[in-house]
């Protein structure tokens, strides 16, 4: 992730193209050591490509990705165990979301 994070950044600055020694020079900039067989398989593999189109291509596969698994646990859950295991699964649930609360950042802070 760190190799696509540093080139997409690169193309946010303006460099549409970056090149290995770019973005090698980004990550070590920040004490990042570049694998540079990975790196070079990246490159290769979005040579000639628009970055623009390759996220759209991305989105629209991610939205047709089925994203119901956590909803559906606490049904099936209060299906199989009673009337009990509603209220287990929804103060559980109520757990989870205070104790992020309290952390006291965001994903993106």
């Amino acid at each position: 992730m760190r190799y696509i994070a540093a080139y997409l950044l690169l193309t946010l600055g303006g460099n549409q193209t970056p090149s290995s020694a770019d973005v090698e020079k980004l990550l070590s900039s920040v004490g990042i050591e570049a694998d540079s067989e990975r790196l070079n398989k990246l490159i290769s593999e979005l040579e000639g490509k628009n970055i623009e189109e390759l996220i759209a291509e991305g989105k629209e596969k991610l939205a047709s990705v089925p994203s119901g698994g956590a909803a559906a646990a606490p049904a099936g859950a209060a299906a199989a165990g009673g009337a009990e295991a509603a209220p287990a699964a929804a103060k559980e649930e109520e757990a989870k979301e205070e104790s992020d609360d309290d952390m006291g950042f965001g994903l993106f802070d």
